[in-house]
């Protein structure tokens, strides 16, 4: 690139949007759809490059409009294909986050001793079952049998897959 034309793309950055939108129908011979600076800045250093340096080649400008005609040419993907791939993710999401990695799957009885008497618990898919009642946490059941807060994990004495 010349430096005349470096110093006139230089110059495109002092200019203001009216401003730059008015040398954009001068460049183009249309007025500008955008009102965007920085994108008119870019396509105006853009077709000063191309007047400066020469446009594309009669090859170029062919391939393009084939690509153009090509009716499956997509640039994103449909709305629908995403809306989809989002809840799918979601929905991963969030079955992962019920389920802490620490508890071991439904139907897997968890016991204990405590103060001489044996605890036991069985793993239910949304819950715990603990003397015919449902609980949704194993701290509820550990503070059922000592009267104090615990921690149901410390209490039953389930580790984090780290600690393994």
């Amino acid at each position: 690139m010349d430096d005349a034309t470096r110093d006139r793309i230089q110059s495109l950055r002092r200019l203001t949007t009216k401003e730059l939108k008015t040398l954009y129908g001068e460049l183009f011979g249309e007025a500008s759809p955008a009102s965007n600076q920085v994108h008119l800045y870019r396509r105006l250093a853009w077709r000063l490059q191309a007047l400066a340096e020469g446009d594309l080649s009669e090859r170029a400008r062919e391939r393009a409009a084939e690509l153009a005609l090509d009716a499956d040419l997509r640039l994103r993907a449909p709305r629908k294909f995403w809306e989809q791939a989002t809840e799918a993710e979601n929905r991963e999401k969030t079955q992962s986050n019920l389920r802490d990695s620490r508890l071991p799957p439904p139907g897997t009885e968890l016991t204990r001793q405590y103060q001489g008497q044996l605890i036991r618990v069985k793993v239910a898919p949304n819950g715990f079952e603990y003397q015919g009642k449902r609980y949704t946490s194993l701290s509820a059941i550990a503070s059922k049998v000592t009267g104090m807060r615990w921690n149901g994990f410390s209490f039953f004495r389930l580790k984090r897959e780290s600690d393994l």
